[in-house]
């Protein structure tokens, strides 16, 4: 197993089992946040351990600046991967029952902020696992391990300073994973302004699938580059609501082999919390 953004339910099922393999349910509702922790409790992949969107990715004692879903605490992220059972040697495999969205590509990013390798999205989740006819059931999850012993590397995360510098860049900088009528100021049901940050591109996070699964690499590859104009990988940054609908693009790049882009951690949500920070409007 040497799964790094995406594997698929396939390869999955004939890995089950195998020693050094974790699952890590993320369901999550933003309408409902128990909801995934529910449903985890009365089936999952076999094996999985769970993680909540709210309690254990994220600290919402942040303050508002930090947006609506800050990183967590580098000490609590560290000791929930020790009671999921990871060490830096296995290999990990996220999911959910949102395309990944909510929130395996959110656990994906900050295991990747730890320096960890070996960790995947389960391609389609939950419902292309149930769609080939595998299990789910109630099996407890692998034993509790010593906490984690690295933490985030806070370089790859990018903070409201950089980004105002950069507002005068050329478009492409930039890229928004949020709905088009939310990136346009249409609507607005999370945060208490509508719009975008200025100079931004969208990229809807559903832009990276058909049929709930991640389109094959060179699509998204050649999909990503026309918004980019130019720019490496490495000089661009992914933003959306509360960062974590970001980290959908995050994987769908690093699955075209264009790795290396950084996530505005606070994202709109955080961006707004200044009402004297610009705002753009429209396409």
């Amino acid at each position: 197993m040497n799964w790094t953004t995406l594997v698929s339910p396939e390869a999955l099922a004939s890995a089950l089992g195998q020693p050094g393999l974790v699952l890590v349910d993320c369901r999550h509702v933003l309408a409902d946040p128990a909801a995934g922790e529910r449903a985890h409790a009365a089936a999952h992949l076999p094996g999985a351990g769970f993680a909540h969107l709210d309690r254990d990715l994220s600290d919402l004692a942040g303050p508002a600046s930090l947006g609506r879903h800050p990183l967590p605490d580098p000490a609590a992220f560290q000791a929930l991967l020790g009671r999921l059972g990871i060490t830096p040697e296995v290999q990990v495999v996220a999911y959910d029952a949102a395309d990944g969205a909510l929130a395996a590509a959110r656990l994906w990013w900050l295991l990747k902020l730890c320096g960890h390798e070996r960790v995947a999205v389960l391609d389609g989740g939950v419902a292309a696992w149930q769609a080939l006819g595998l299990p789910l059931d109630a099996s407890p999850a692998p034993a509790a391990v010593a906490p984690y012993p690295r933490r985030f590397d806070a370089a790859q995360v990018v903070g409201t300073d950089e980004v105002l510098a950069r507002l005068d860049e050329p478009s492409g900088w930039l890229l928004d994973a949020r709905a088009p009528e939310r990136f346009r100021g249409e609507v607005e049901p999370l945060d208490p302004v509508a719009g975008h940050i200025p100079g931004a591109l969208n990229r809807p996070y559903s832009g990276n699938l058909a049929q709930g699964r991640m389109l094959p690499p060179a699509v998204l590859k050649g999909q990503f580059e026309t918004l980019l104009r130019g720019r490496r990988p490495q000089d661009v940054v992914l933003s959306c609501g509360s960062g974590v609908t970001a980290c959908h693009n995050l994987l769908a790049m690093a699955h075209a082999g264009l790795p290396g882009a950084r996530i505005y951690a606070p994202s709109w949500s955080g961006w707004v919390s200044d009402r004297s920070r610009p705002v753009a409007t429209g396409a």
